[in-house]
């Protein structure tokens, strides 16, 4: 009977032991969940106006800014929700650090994709809706994340390109400056009036309103080929006109050689058969 008694008694003052921590921590757990909650949507509440603003004034920066504000208060939310449930603050510090070595280690070409993003909103090399020619895409920038930047292509593709690879290769940025020099060459027979030719390309390009008088289009005789002499045409448009300007020329000129009585030779080769007796 006294074994049974000193049970109950054990079971009883662990109950009160359980209801007493029950009573101690429920109101801290119940009130760091509220916090947690309230202080996502705050966060996410935040971030996205902070998108809005940025936004409209820097479409480049806004994406990874507001991607790194959004993790570095996330962070430090849930360093103070552990803080007021009573978990020592120094000690989940110290094993966010840990882990952060850790993920860190296994992810380090994520952490270089992060620096070559940071590098790039330093250097600005190109922003948000520049026109780029990177790791064999050609695109517009749509968007430069923390670790990535998208690049739609004129086809219609969606291309994820790693930051680290964009800071650390060459690309060329198309749409840098307003104005692009548009290079054709056009072609004649050996027979053709050269400066005839010439007069002819120069009417079609002062008859196109793209084609800028400054700096003055440059039409020369480039080579003499093995079928033809090569003429370049060398005349300056904005760069939004480069590729109109480049594909209705050629049908321009090809219309006005014909009208002209100029031929564009074409490499041409003479098969003669012989029957066996």
């Amino acid at each position: 009977m006294g074994d049974l008694f000193g049970a109950d008694g054990q079971a009883s003052q662990l109950m009160d032991q359980a209801i007493a921590l029950i009573m101690a921590y429920a109101p801290k757990v119940v009130l760091a969940i509220i916090t947690l909650i309230v202080g996502l949507w705050l966060i996410n509440r935040f971030v996205n106006v902070l998108d809005n603003k940025l936004g409209k004034k820097d479409p480049t920066l806004n994406k990874f800014l507001c991607g790194l504000i959004g993790a570095i208060l996330k962070i430090l939310l849930l360093i103070s929700v552990a803080s007021m449930v009573g978990i020592a603050t120094t000690s989940f510090i110290a094993v966010i650090g840990a882990a952060g070595l850790a993920v860190g280690l296994a992810l380090q070409g994520s952490l270089g994709n992060f620096a070559g993003g940071v590098l790039i909103l330093i250097f600005k090399p190109f922003k948000v809706g520049d026109t780029i020619e990177a790791q064999g895409f050609l695109g517009a920038v749509r968007e430069i994340s923390i670790l990535y930047t998208i690049v739609d292509t004129f086809d219609n593709r969606r291309v994820v390109i790693p930051n680290g690879n964009l800071s650390n290769a060459t690309l060329t940025n198309v749409s840098f400056y307003d104005t692009r020099r548009c290079d054709m060459t056009f072609g004649i027979s050996y027979g053709d009036d050269i400066d005839k030719a010439k007069a002819v390309i120069k009417s079609c390009l002062d008859e196109d309103d793209r084609v800028l008088p400054e700096p003055a289009p440059r039409i020369s005789v480039g080579s003499l080929g093995d079928n033809s002499v090569n003429i370049i045409v060398r005349p300056w448009t904005k760069t939004d006109d480069l590729w109109p300007v480049y594909w209705d020329m050629h049908e321009k000129i090809k219309k006005a050689f014909d009208t002209e009585g100029l031929t564009i030779p074409f490499p041409q080769r003479d098969v003669h058969l012989y029957k066996e007796e």
